[in-house]
């Protein structure tokens, strides 16, 4: 007779933890596979190279990432507004989308941004993050929503970059191999602040550094905002990161069943979504 609880629980962690060793493993290889290096199409993104300036902006936690990669939700990602959910790419300046605190805010520019595969594999660092149906808290996103890897979350009040929580099953990166695009994009409102994609509080767009000459469309924002230019905007919330790492960490401690207290609210909270994961996927 098999006994359920506890040590259930615990052979499941080893299971997740396993499993998230191999794809950190398999991340490795990728990278050194120089073939796979993506690069945006030059005919159609007339802007500067997706490496950046070598200014990855707030410590790379808000999304650039390394080499400047801008931060942004895929092409399809359903928006709230006053008047329900309308895809990303459908809205336009001056729509109102819906915020954290339920006030409805005009969009002041959205930034565009594509991708084309160049070799046999995408970059890693390009994919999207595929976050599940429920996985964050149980009732959000009510659908799956894809961000790229450094597009930040607004959970327990703070913000969280998608690619510090991935977990290899509620939250991992998306295979895209059958695509020869990728397209994302963002909204900039007045200030930085948190609005719901696929029913899930995400940031918008945080300028600082002249960051919006990492999206296609720049040349738009610099006609439409010459004031803007040199602009940087406060984050809405602190932002707080730790890598891979303490992800291993994390799973360690879920494994061995030892139960210390976390170091920091993104352990605290990547425990718990790792933890559901094994109840959404088991």
């Amino acid at each position: 007779m098999v006994r359920k609880g506890k040590h259930s629980e615990v052979n499941r962690a080893r299971r997740h933890f396993i499993g998230l060793a191999a794809a950190v493993g398999a991340r490795i290889a990728t990278l050194g596979a120089l073939a796979g290096i993506a690069l945006p199409n030059s005919a159609e993104a007339k802007w500067k190279p997706w490496f950046g300036n070598g200014k990855p902006g707030r410590g790379n936690a808000n999304g650039h990432g390394k080499g400047g990669r801008p931060m942004c939700l895929l092409r399809g990602t359903a928006i709230l507004t006053p008047t329900g959910e309308v895809c990303i790419e459908d809205l336009r300046i001056g729509d109102l989308v819906q915020t954290v605190h339920g006030e409805a805010r005009p969009v002041k520019w959205i930034g565009r941004h594509r991708y084309r595969r160049s070799g046999l594999r995408w970059n890693e660092d390009t994919l999207p993050i595929r976050i599940s149906c429920h996985a964050i808290d149980g009732h959000s996103p009510h659908r799956e929503l894809y961000v790229s890897p450094g597009h930040a979350l607004f959970i327990d009040g703070v913000l969280m970059r998608a690619t510090d929580l991935v977990n290899g099953a509620s939250i991992a990166t998306a295979r895209v191999d059958d695509r020869e695009s990728i397209e994302y994009f963002q909204i900039m409102l007045d200030t930085h602040d948190v609005i719901f994609a696929e029913g899930a509080p995400v940031e918008t767009f945080l300028l600082e550094e002249r960051n919006f000459e990492r999206f296609a469309n720049f040349a738009e924002f610099a006609r439409l905002y010459p004031g803007d230019q040199d602009a940087t905007m406060a984050p809405f919330a602190p932002i707080v990161g730790c890598g891979g790492r303490e992800h291993l960490k994390a799973l360690l401690r879920l494994a061995t069943g030892h139960r210390v207290r976390p170091r920091s609210a993104l352990q605290d909270t990547y425990e718990k979504i790792a933890a559901r994961s094994e109840k959404i996927f088991c």
